[in-house]
């Protein structure tokens, strides 16, 4: 990624640390590597954004149920699944670094630059010839873009081929051929490729062997498949409906990196919507809608989200897409849509013994449903949040001056702490006493903050830094006419209102109703 870009990204996970959004696990004892906490207001934003989901998928559908599945299952869940024959990643060693990398995505990050090199010419010619520029001419036209492009769609074949075909000479090919070097220590002594299972493994109780083996579960969706006849029964369901979940995964990731983008112990966001065979498609069209305007409507610019085809399908689709976000080292899967055919609940009712077929009294017909997936990473939905909230901007300061602050732009729904609740100064006891008050009177509402330790001003910062969208300040006026100062975090507009009114204001302003009714 770009210079300006990295800063932005070391930025970023500074503010985590240092504001109590994310510490490294186990840090007193030197961190354990791709593993995090989630410290004050990190837990609160994670909450914010669980429950934005919840009642999008569940609260606000009246098809949707949800669950909250084991992390344990029987091991044999895993053998229906694939997992334990195909969840593998191909890795290669560089011999001089020691470093162990993923070869897929050393060739993705190749190619990618490819493609950027066609765009910085497209974006050349874009501002050469202005209002008259012809983009979809130039990108068939041009012969230095048609090459590079022509070349990117050629590698990318290439790569679908080999992960398809589970070919790891033609990975390590393409590796040789794009000449890739350790990111690190530019040595292009490389290894075979190799596969690596991705599940941890432990034991049942005392029981030793391949009989006592437990997996740490890779997905939530499992939990869904082999539910799907107790959820159907028990709720009265009928097709289509789908079955929600939030939960923890666990993924031996040995190249784990980019914070918390990619780590071993994760929360995903999954929804399993069982449809009529032959209607997975409209359904796969209606939830990847669906999904984007989830995404927009948290006021993400649509410039910064794009759908990305899957070129590999996996073993159980028939029709995959991600969408991505541009986070400050680039495009990346934010969440994934995924037609999953009838695999699943087949694989299950064939290793299992037991049906899991749907009876249709209209029809009058037993049949194995299609599903229809949608998969976000809780993790990553919240570093997206990040990356795209953080702000530095020149403002006024109190002596009118410009000066620099931090802020977090998050959506208000999402804030940690929806309002702050400041004493002018703390050295004036009938001043605390109404601030404490404010505080017990809206406590009950939302998130709230009290907060008397500096200046006024380095308060307000402080504030702007963890993403309150709304300050109240208690000043001597506020003891004679029961008024307070409401100051909004992104436009810095203050007005007075009166102290009876705190809540129900702030209550709208940073309520769901501001996503949901939009």
């Amino acid at each position: 990624m770009a210079t300006n870009q990295e800063d932005l990204f070391k930025k970023i996970t500074s503010h985590c640390k240092e504001y109590g959004f994310i510490f490294q696990s186990s840090e007193i004892y030197d961190g354990l590597s791709a593993v995090y906490d989630y410290g004050p207001y990190g837990s609160e934003l994670k909450n914010n954004i669980k429950s934005y989901w919840w009642k999008s998928m569940v609260q606000m559908h009246d098809h949707i149920i949800g669950i909250d599945s084991a992390i344990f299952m029987h091991p044999k869940t895993w053998k229906a699944s694939g997992h334990v024959d195909a969840f593998n990643d191909p890795l290669i060693d560089n011999k001089d670094s020691k470093k162990r990398y993923r070869a897929d995505v050393l060739i993705e990050e190749a190619i990618e630059k490819i493609m950027a090199k066609a765009e910085k010419e497209i974006e050349k010619a874009r501002n050469r010839f202005g209002e008259s520029f012809d983009e979809a001419l130039y990108r068939t036209t041009n012969p230095r873009v048609t090459e590079y492009l022509t070349k990117a769609q050629s590698l990318t074949d290439r790569l679908t081929k080999a992960m398809s075909e589970n070919d790891m000479e033609a990975l390590k090919n393409l590796i040789l051929d794009l000449e890739i070097a350790d990111p690190d220590s530019g040595s292009r002594n490389w290894t075979e490729v190799r596969q690596f299972n991705l599940m941890f493994n432990t034991q049942l109780g005392n029981i030793a062997g391949e009989e006592g083996k437990l997996y740490l579960r890779p997905e939530t969706a499992q939990g869904i498949f082999v539910n799907f006849l107790n959820v159907q029964k028990t709720t009265r369901q009928k097709i289509p409906f789908g079955i929600a979940q939030i939960g923890k995964a666990f993924r031996n990731e040995i190249v784990a990196r980019q914070f918390i983008f990619r780590m071993r112990e994760f929360e995903q966001m999954e929804m399993q919507f069982f449809v009529k065979p032959g209607e997975e498609m409209k359904w796969y069209e209606y939830w990847k809608e669906y999904r984007m305007k989830w995404h927009t409507a948290l006021g993400t610019p649509e410039t910064k989200l794009k759908f990305h085809n899957h070129e590999n399908l996996a073993h159980y689709a028939n029709a995959a897409v991600d969408i991505q976000f541009e986070f400050p080292f680039g495009f990346r899967e934010l969440e994934g849509i995924h037609s999953r055919t009838d695999f699943d609940l087949k694989s299950h009712q064939e290793m299992s013994g037991k049906k899991l077929q749907y009876f249709d009294p209209e029809s009058n017909e037993n049949f194995i449903p299609y599903v229809v997936e949608t998969s976000i990473g809780l993790d990553r939905m919240f570093l997206a949040m990040m990356s795209q909230a953080y702000t530095e901007e020149m403002v006024p300061d109190a002596e009118g001056q410009e000066a620099q602050r931090i802020v977090l732009k998050l959506h208000p729904a999402l804030a940690p702490i929806k309002c702050a609740v400041l004493p002018l100064v703390k050295n004036k006891p009938e001043l605390v006493e109404l601030a404490r008050k404010i505080q017990y009177q809206i406590k009950p509402l939302f998130m709230c903050q009290y907060d008397d330790k500096d200046a006024i001003g380095r308060r307000y910062r402080r504030q702007d830094a963890i993403g309150t969208p709304y300050c109240v300040t208690v000043d001597f006026e506020s003891l004679e006419d029961g008024m307070v100062t409401l100051r909004e975090r992104d436009s810095l507009r203050q007005e007075r209102i009166s102290i009876t009114e705190i809540g129900k204001i702030v209550l709208e302003k940073t309520g769901w109703e501001q996503i949901f009714n939009q």
